[in-house]
């Protein structure tokens, strides 16, 4: 337990701890009930005066000065907390913003660099195909560890696109490849070479598609002027 809390006095800041500290004696010096005392006292005050006179009356007045002034200074010790509390939850949500951004980059980073390696194995995928029975055990070995590697990439969050048949997206999609063609809408990917993959909302890799155009005497390019 000592070491804990070593460790907790240990990551504040010193302008932290000089606020919680402002922030306790703020709380300790708000339990006076300054509006009651000063009433209490130009009670006292008139009491005293109609008894013994002028001189009395005139301390008391200072003392009303003196108290009006730690009023004041309460008011203002009140005010400098509730900005010392304000300053320190903007804090504490700036480095929590902070911290989750950068555990998404390091996350995101870490994942691109195995992209690689699903990409491989769905080219063994797709260009194997097994002759013989001890041939198929081997492919469906590495499928199977193919299979566990997606399936932990889902659980991080990532998603594969699926951009044949899409519009093209900049946002998302890199035009490697444009197509004439009447069988799509211009704009259409229409094939995909390199699939694009995405962290939440994140584009962690484009995807790399061929995309169709108008046919060169449709746009009128072809007619001679």
């Amino acid at each position: 337990m000592i070491d804990e809390k070593q460790q907790t006095n240990s990551s504040e800041t010193p302008s932290e701890v000089e606020g919680i500290e402002e922030l306790h004696e703020a709380d300790a010096t708000a339990k006076i009930d300054f509006d009651q005392a000063l009433d209490d006292l130009e009670e006292a005050s008139e009491a005293v005066a109609d008894a013994t006179g002028g001189d009395a009356s005139a301390r008391i007045t200072e003392l009303e000065q003196q108290l009006s002034s730690l009023k004041a200074q309460l008011e203002d010790r009140t005010s400098q907390s509730m900005r010392i509390a304000a300053d320190f939850e903007n804090y504490r949500k700036r480095t929590s913003k902070e911290k989750d951004e950068l555990e998404v980059q390091i996350k995101g980073n870490t994942i691109i660099e195995l992209l690689p390696v699903v990409d491989n194995f769905e080219r063994a995928r797709s260009q194997i195909k097994p002759q013989t029975e001890a041939e198929m055990t081997i492919h469906k070995s590495y499928q199977g560890v193919y299979k566990q590697l997606v399936e932990a990439l889902k659980r991080l969050g990532v998603s594969a696109m699926r951009a044949e048949g899409q519009e093209f997206n900049p946002l998302l999609h890199e035009a490697v490849m444009r197509e004439p063609t009447r069988d799509y809408s211009e704009g259409t990917v229409i094939e995909e070479f390199v699939r694009g993959y995405q962290l939440g909302d994140r584009v962690l890799r484009h995807a790399m598609v061929k995309v169709s155009a108008l046919p060169e005497e449709d746009t009128g390019e072809g007619e001679s002027s």
